[in-house]
């Protein structure tokens, strides 16, 4: 297997591409590691690295526009220079972001083929960024590795013309591999002021930039049936303070609000509550990792994993305060027997990632 570049862009990549950086390096494969800076806090990805244990990346661009279409040309054309000199014979990218779109594009135009880790995910709900991203991004693939038979299906339906490959999801790998290293290291639960809690977590642009949807989740965070641990986004902070929500938040002894949390904390966070609430597509995944097994209350009305659906992990319920309050209620009340395998693979992603990548 000649040279791979890997690029990510955000702290989510970062985590799901972790194993298989990991598993280039054990292998003593060659690769070039690009963080795209589409997380403008650099720091923060730089300490994510660190407590991964990864590499730092051969090169890591600083981004002047906010704007996602400026971001993406920048992106574009810093990736360009970047591709041709490194001259790769694949371009290995993860996910759904615009970094990603950037980076499948960029592949495209330069001639180098395109892997695309974690295809074939579909909400059908094209208010999501995401979905026009992860859209086109499986259409100018060549290779395809899918987390589960219903994102091939996905795939085969739409007739990408790259092939297409189920391998789990690399966000098992993670969990497998993190968690440990999350309860060894994190002290995030000597922060927790309740005895039990609920994860409470939102941050889509569909949620938090729309005023009367925000006003609904922080009703449901002000009368939730237990406590909640609520890690504040900055987007999401910055929202609640321009739509002058954040004061009924702060006098809530039913709520502790934290800053934004790195990833071992989270895991930990994770790992202790008793349930989860949230409109993260990651967390309706590491939910369902047999170490974790929660359930998970999806803050939207759509979600790409229907596959943590079908298995009893996750309820969507949409975002009207009065179902969701409803939902956690019986929930709580009723809690499901949940599976002890995940939907998303057995936690070896990488090692059939890198396996089939040797094989071509």
């Amino acid at each position: 297997m000649d040279k791979t570049v890997i690029v990510v862009g955000t702290r989510p990549e970062i985590i799901k591409m972790a194993p298989v950086i990991r598993e280039f390096q054990e292998r003593k494969k060659d690769f070039t590691f690009i963080l795209s800076g589409q997380h403008y806090d650099y720091a923060l990805s730089k300490q994510l690295l660190e407590d991964l244990s990864l590499p730092s990346p051969q090169a890591a661009f600083k981004l002047n526009n906010a704007n996602p279409a400026s971001q993406i040309g920048e992106m574009m054309t810093k990736l360009e220079t970047n591709l041709t000199k490194e001259e790769p014979a694949l371009l290995l990218i993860q996910g759904d972001t615009n970094t990603m779109l950037a980076a499948g594009l960029t592949a495209v135009k330069l001639k180098i083929p395109l892997g695309h880790v974690e295809a074939g995910l579909r909400s059908y709900d094209w208010r999501m960024p995401e979905e026009h991203n992860r859209r086109m991004v499986d259409h100018i693939s060549d290779l395809l590795f899918t987390p589960t038979e219903q994102a091939k299906k996905n795939l085969l339906k739409e007739h990408v013309h790259g092939r297409v490959y189920v391998t789990g999801n690399t966000v098992m790998d993670a969990v497998l591999q993190h968690l440990p290293i999350a309860q060894r290291k994190s002290k995030i639960i000597d922060q927790v002021k309740f005895d039990e809690y609920a994860l409470f977590t939102i941050h889509r642009a569909e949620n938090v930039d729309d005023a009367e949807v925000l006003k609904s989740l922080v009703k449901v965070l002000v009368n939730f049936p237990i406590p909640t641990i609520f890690p504040l986004h900055p987007r999401t902070k910055k929202r609640l303070q321009q739509y002058h929500l954040q004061h009924k938040l702060a006098h809530s002894k039913n709520i502790q609000l934290l800053p934004p949390l790195g990833y071992l904390d989270t895991l930990r966070l994770m790992k202790e509550c008793k349930l989860i609430a949230t409109d993260s597509g990651g967390l309706q995944e590491e939910a369902t990792a047999p170490s974790i097994r929660k359930t998970v209350i999806v803050l939207r009305t759509s979600t790409e994993r229907p596959e943590a659906v079908k298995a009893g992990f996750a309820t969507v319920v949409g975002l009207n305060h009065q179902d969701i309050l409803r939902a956690s209620r019986h929930l709580l009340e009723n809690p499901p027997s949940l599976p002890k395998t995940s939907p998303f693979g057995d936690g070896k992603a990488a090692q059939k990632i890198i396996r089939i990548l040797l094989s071509q």
